[in-house]
Order: structure tokens, then sequence, then C-alpha cells
């Protein structure tokens, strides 16, 4: 296998010091003048995105299903994962790490945090979708309880998100290559089996924190779908189309990147040689997978406004007051002022109308 000298350690396709090197110059300059655009692109449009859910799900005031509930816990941490952006976009375009090394630990946590925490909150709802809509004689009583402890269940889904990710707490350093380039990667050097190690470390996470979340959503949706297709219930139809976006979203963002991921991890364990254009091939796609993965923060808002029309009524009816209330203050004149009001109420009385008994995402 062939020797790679590119200033970070690609982490899963190392090669045999005693061949020709593999340069890789012009990956390093394609992520350098990528990556800055790309995350400022998802930073404000994930950040604004993911305010507006939260702002939106407050001024609803009350969750009506466990589903509600992972899905403001999800836009949580989509909120976070974007706050990481700018360090990533200057980790890049500078071309070392230019901060300290709880911050490349922090950091590299909060993506796996909210990685696990996704994929977790994914399943959760699948499950809860399951017992509403296939397990109805069982379900007021079960979500009913549910609802009781939603605060005690979104705990736990963190806690376990952040027990999956301390492997990359611990691992992840900022360290030095070359004698004078600072870098944030894992290290497992201090290992006795680096190699076993990392290919370890590549499966738990993939294998708990990705595949057996999907497994469990690939059950729930399979008997949902079949259920639904029976029913014919228009209101069901309606919730259900929401969180089906949302799962097909994530996964279209994530799938690839945890499949490259799992390749490098066999490519590694068992140090399968390439030629450098299959190595640069390599790199191109997992960065690229990698990136795309963060863009599943930008479409989750994307998919309540265009999708689901219950956030849609209330997204609106905030514009709506922030507007009239803007207008109220610039006018400073009583009539418009009370008309405003009137207006504000005969859509506040609209929206809780058509209300009913739905979901939040309806």
């Amino acid at each position: 296998m062939k020797n790679v000298t590119d200033e970070y350690d690609f982490s899963g396709f190392e090669v045999d010091d005693n061949d020709k090197p593999c340069h890789l110059e012009e990956f390093g300059l394609f992520k350098k003048k990528f990556v800055p655009v790309a995350y400022a692109l998802i930073f404000t449009l994930g950040l604004l995105g993911n305010v507006l859910v939260i702002v939106t799900f407050n001024y609803y005031k009350r969750a009506k299903s466990m589903t509600d509930v992972y899905l403001l816990n999800m836009a949580v941490a989509d909120i976070l994962l974007v706050l990481t952006l700018p360090f990533w976009a200057v980790y890049y375009h500078e071309d070392q790490w230019i901060f300290q090394d709880f911050m490349c630990k922090l950091l590299r946590s909060i993506y796996a945090i909210n990685f696990n925490c996704s994929m977790i909150l994914l399943a959760c709802i699948a499950i809860d979708r399951y017992i509403a809509i296939v397990q109805v004689t069982k379900s007021f009583k079960f979500r009913n309880t549910a609802m009781a402890y939603k605060k005690v269940i979104s705990l736990i889904v963190w806690v376990f998100s952040a027990c999956l990710s301390s492997v990359t707490f611990y691992f992840n350093k900022c360290y030095k290559v070359f004698e004078s380039h600072w870098v944030c990667e894992p290290n497992y050097n201090g290992s006795v089996m680096p190699l076993n190690l990392k290919f370890a470390v590549i499966i738990v996470q993939v294998t708990i924190g990705f595949f057996i979340p999907l497994l469990i959503m690939i059950f729930c949706y399979t008997f949902i779908i079949k259920t639904l297709l029976q029913a014919q219930n228009s209101q069901r139809h309606k919730a259900i189309r929401v969180i089906v976006s949302v799962v097909a979203v994530f996964l279209v963002c994530q799938f690839p990147y945890n499949v490259l991921l799992l390749k490098k991890g066999i490519n590694m364990l068992y140090r399968s040689g390439s030629d450098c254009s299959v190595y640069s091939n390599n790199f191109y796609s997992l960065f690229i997978t990698e990136v795309f993965a963060f863009c599943h923060c930008c479409f989750n808002p994307a998919i309540y406004a265009f999708v689901g029309v219950k956030f849609r009524n209330y997204f609106m009816k905030i514009m709506q007051d922030l507007w009239c209330v803007g207008k109220k203050y610039i006018a400073g004149n009583r009539s418009s002022r009370m008309s405003s009001e009137a207006y504000t109420y005969r859509k506040t009385s609209e929206v809780y109308t058509n209300e009913g008994g739905s979901s939040f995402t309806m």
C-alpha cells in the first residue's frame, strides 16, 4: 500500500511507509476553499430555521404528543451542531487547529451527540407513531404515561447519546504532525492495538448509533404504512407525512457517510491496497458526504414549513403578530392598534378553530 503524505491523518486509509508516497495537495486546497463557504451556508440556514422551530413551538405553548417533544429535542440538537460549524470552517481555512485541546474534544463530541441523539429520537418517533396508529387500543394509556414523563425520557435520550459519544471525546485530540502542524483528529497511538481499536470504535458507533435505530424505523414504518393504507384516514396521513419526510431526509443525508465510515473501518482493518486515484476518491467521497451529513440541520425546518400545515399556520401567526407590534409602535395610533389587535384576534381564532386535536407537526 502507498504512503499518504498530507498534513492530516485521514484516520483510516493508512499505508506502508516503504512505498511511494501519494500526494494529495489538491484535496487540501479543495477543503480550504469549499468548506468555509458550505459551512457558512449551513450555519446560517440551520440556525435561523431551528430557532424559528423552537420559537414557534414555544408560542404553541404545549406539545400534544411525544412526537412533538422529540422534534423539539431534534431542533435543540441541530442548533448545538450548527454552532460548531464556524470553528470547523476556521480549521479548514487556516489549514490547522488553532484552538485548545478541550475545544477539539468538545466540538467533535457535539457532532457525535447530535448524530446519536437525532437517530435515537427518530427511532423514538417511529415507536410513538407505531403505538398511536398500529396499537390503537394500547396507545391512550402508553402515550399519556409517556407525556407525564416527557422530561425524564428526553433526559435519558441525551444522557445515552452522550455516553455513546464519550469515546469520541476521549480519543479526539489536538496534536502535532510533521513537528509543526496542529490537527484535531482521533489519535489511537497510545493503545496496544490501534488499528483494531479504531475498527471497534467505528463499528460500535455505526451499529448502535445508526443501524439499530434504522432497523427500528423500518419495522415501525412498515406496519404504520400498512395500517394507514387499510384505514384511509386523511388526518393520520397528514401526521405521518411530516414524520416520514423528516426520517427520509435524515437518512438520505446520513446514510452515505455512515456506509463510507464502515468501508473505511474494513479497509483499515484488512489494509486493502489501492493506487493513489482510489485513495483520492476515498478522501473526496468521505469528506463530501460528511459535509452533506451536516445539511440535515437545514432541512427539518423546511419540511415543517412546506409539509406541516399546523406548523406553517403558527409560524405565520407569529409573523403577523410581529408585524402588528411593529406597526403599533411606528404608527402610535390608537385606531391602527385596535385594528391590528382585532386582526390578530381573528387570525388566532381561525388557527385555534382549525386546530382540533391534531399534532403540532400536522
